[in-house]
């Protein structure tokens, strides 16, 4: 008999199936802390099953949401801070689904490098598994796409995608009127839209990311890769509570232009800019860039990651809600007859 031929193999070509494999096996118990009611499967099937019944649904609309993190991921891959952008992951996709009215109920990840580090990519995907866990969410599957010369060494990139429910008829905005409150959620920072301008500011300043932050005592790095707060749980339960008319999630385009996504057509909103006190980081990157405030608030969040409007009946209890579930809330503004978005007060 002929000595079988020792040919090349994927693995030769750069893509490691046990390496994946190893991946998977090392994730299942983040995965599985984020088990919820309609979970009806784990990690490594071709698709992941989930029960709406289950989950106390009884006439569901399915709402779906899916993003990335942006550029962030520069400071991540640079830094070597890799564990927080998984909840940017799912904050970004999970926010936007509240704001429908909708609780999310299960949430996949795409994972695309060049060489798969399975170190780095638990870690990655250990925080994905935190997100889920804090928005109540479960991680049933996604997918790592080991491509060679698809992406310099060490570099990697996320995309994420979240299905929730509401039941039929509960949608929102719905019933937003002029003379309704605006109530401000307060921002853990720069949260993860905007960073192709983070980035270049901090060029400009001569920093490294390994340099003392000029706003706090941590790296400059560090700091800038504060997850994005995730919204969900509370308000879901201000929802619930009833007298929330809309909710805005404060993403890419600020205040200016997410508020206004939210209203209906001839309304508009009126902001008191006096009424909450931007964190110090905005600050910074407006005087390091000479930016004006008018394009500061419609990049940046600029300490408001999410903003509701109630019934001014209901304003003072919701406030007291979001408050004990641990949220700074603001009274910010009022929706108006106007369109667009006014501002008074100064922002910096």
């Amino acid at each position: 008999m002929s000595t079988p031929k020792n040919g090349m193999t994927y693995a030769d070509a750069g893509v490691d199936i046990d390496a994946g494999n190893a991946l998977v096996d090392r994730i299942k118990p983040a995965a599985k802390r984020t088990t919820r009611p309609g979970v009806m499967s784990g990690l490594g099937g071709f698709g992941a099953l989930f029960d709406l019944k289950a989950a106390g649904y009884t006439d569901p609309v399915l709402v779906a949401a899916t993003d990335g993190v942006g550029t962030k991921l520069r400071i991540a891959i640079d830094t070597g801070h890799v564990d927080g952008v998984g909840v940017d992951l799912v904050a970004m996709c999970v926010n936007d689904l509240v704001c429908q009215g909708a609780e999310p109920l299960f949430f996949l990840d795409y994972f695309a490098t060049g060489a798969l580090d399975t170190d780095k990519a638990a870690r990655i995907i250990e925080g994905i598994a935190r997100g889920c866990e804090g928005a109540g969410c479960a991680l049933i599957g996604g997918e790592t796409a080991e491509m060679p010369g698809m992406y310099p060494p060490g570099d990697f990139d996320l995309a994420g995608f979240a299905v929730g429910a509401m039941e039929r008829g509960h949608d929102l905005p719905s019933g937003v009127v002029a003379g309704d409150v605006l109530l401000g959620l307060a921002s853990d920072g720069v949260h993860s839209n905007g960073y192709s301008l983070v980035r270049r500011l901090v060029e400009v300043s001569g920093l490294t990311w390994q340099d003392d932050c000029p706003w706090s005592g941590q790296p400059l790095g560090a700091d800038l890769l504060t997850p994005t707060r995730l919204y969900v749980r509370p308000a879901l339960a201000a929802v619930r509570a009833g007298g929330v008319h809309a909710l805005a999630h404060i993403t890419g385009g600020g205040l200016t232009e997410n508020l206004p996504r939210v209203l209906p057509e001839g309304l508009g909103a009126g902001i008191d800019l006096d009424t909450w006190a931007a964190p110090p980081v905005f600050g910074w990157m407006a005087k390091t860039g000479d930016i004006a405030e008018a394009e500061m608030l419609k990049t940046f969040n600029c300490g408001l990651g999410m903003i509701l409007a109630v019934d001014a009946t209901e304003a003072d209890a919701l406030t007291a809600l979001l408050a004990d579930a641990g949220e700074d809330v603001t009274r910010i503004g009022v929706v108006t007859d106007t369109p667009g978005v006014t501002y008074k007060g100064s922002l910096l």
